[in-house]
């Protein structure tokens, strides 16, 4: 597949990366390939967005560098998760459009919380699909907080 090689001037994700779009919490863990934010939209806090660092828009088009981090890293960010927020489940998807066009691929790596799920009455991708219905975005204050938690677990892990 052939990439638009300014397509990442446009790009959410790469702007978050870069510091040139305003980050919550700021960066959470950079490896090689992948970086860990929080997640900017209104799935909850402690949701993770787990991405490559370079604009990929298909998995299939990921190195072999890429790929090798991948699955320990979503382990590895999975764990932190569960080990801070103490969800029923943890959810890990595949993202990548943004206005039904094909985007930056990012893994959203989100804690399935007893509250939301009572209060959005739903789980998997209907949990997903009431919290954006909703658009509450998790307090800032709240999201830094969590962050630092998360950098400390993810350091001892």
């Amino acid at each position: 597949m052939v990439e638009d090689p300014d397509a990442d001037q446009a790009c959410l994700a790469c702007g978050l990366t870069a510091g040139t779009e305003f980050l919550p919490g700021g960066p959470i863990l950079r490896t090689g390939t992948w970086v860990v934010e929080h997640c900017v939209g209104p799935l909850g806090l402690g949701t993770l967005v787990v991405k490559p660092i370079r604009h990929v828009i298909h998995v299939a088009d990921l190195t072999a560098e890429e790929s090798g981090e991948l699955g320990p890293l979503l382990r590895r960010v999975s764990s932190a998760v569960t080990e801070t927020m103490e969800p029923e489940q943890v959810y890990v998807c595949l993202w990548s459009h943004a206005g039904a066009v094909p985007g930056h691929i990012h893994f959203v790596v989100q804690p399935a919380l007893k509250d939301d799920l009572a209060r959005y009455d739903a789980y998997g991708p209907a949990l997903q699909m009431a919290m954006f219905e909703a658009g509450q975005l998790p307090d800032e204050a709240a999201v830094a907080d969590v962050c630092a938690r998360l950098r400390t677990a993810l350091a001892a892990g």
